[in-house]
């Protein structure tokens, strides 16, 4: 699968070292990278399909201060879609308020119907990319029926229940941010860890060597603002377990065979 990273706080931080230690591990996920530095009308968005640890160019980034507030970072195994730039998460988007989206994935959909007329409009082929996309289209209906822009908590409520819905019989673990709120969701024991400090809150698939980390609270969405606590969702039952034959049988059809 692939492997994500967060931070989101108040102040300005450098994150170097924990950007280093977390893209250290791309030799097991080696089929693209990504950075997003967060900031809530702008996002220094940045990735290649290329192993982490065989970039030039993020040899060179990491070698200078980054300094953020919030930040997004991923290493991609390919499982669904091919090596490719388009592919490469996090994928970015606006919703019809011109509100961004960061978004990045680490799981996979095995079934998931909603989805299925994103197919014919997203730039690459992820699942993914596709469950940005309907994000995006569910915001701007529900502000279409109501009338408004949606306030933080709409927002969250929508999301939590789409969230909840979709976990069943898929892996689903998550991290966006909409310019306000990072939102994180694992429903897959021990596969999303979180670290607390005073006005910072980090968020790993594997915890890094930096810091107290334990595993986040799973199968509820949750969602930061300005390293706090903000929102806390409903608490589902749809616990991923993995199937290998499950798996496999969807990477075949995936490869056309």
């Amino acid at each position: 699968m692939c492997e994500v990273f967060a931070m989101n706080g108040t102040a300005l931080r450098r994150v170097n070292e924990e950007l280093k230690e977390f893209y250290s591990h791309s030799d097991k996920h080696p089929n693209g990278w990504g950075l997003a530095l967060l900031e809530p009308d702008m996002t220094n968005w940045e990735k290649e399909p290329l192993c982490a640890n065989e970039s030039r160019y993020l040899r060179e980034r990491l070698s200078e201060p980054i300094m953020a507030r919030s930040v997004m970072a991923h290493i991609r195994y390919a499982t669904i879609g091919n090596v490719e730039w388009r592919n490469c998460h996090p994928f970015c988007g606006r919703d019809r308020s011109g509100r961004q989206w960061v978004f990045q994935h680490n799981g996979t959909i095995f079934d998931y119907p909603p989805l299925h007329p994103y197919v014919n409009v997203q730039q690459g082929d992820t699942d993914s990319e596709r469950i940005l996309l309907y994000f995006l289209d569910r915001i701007d209906r529900k502000m279409e029926e109501s009338g408004h822009v949606l306030s933080k908590e709409e927002r969250f409520r929508l999301l939590d229940g789409i969230v909840c819905d979709m976990a069943h019989g898929n892996k689903l673990n998550l991290v966006f941010f909409d310019g306000e709120l990072l939102y994180v969701h694992t429903n897959c024991r021990g596969t999303l860890h979180i670290r607390q400090e005073d006005g910072c809150v980090m968020f790993s698939t594997q915890p890094l060597s930096m810091g107290e980390w334990e595993p986040l609270a799973f199968m509820q969405l949750l969602a930061y603002e300005n390293g706090q606590p903000a929102f806390a969702g409903t608490k589902h039952d749809g616990e991923y377990v993995e199937d290998p034959e499950a798996v496999g049988q969807l990477y075949l059809a995936y490869s056309g065979l």
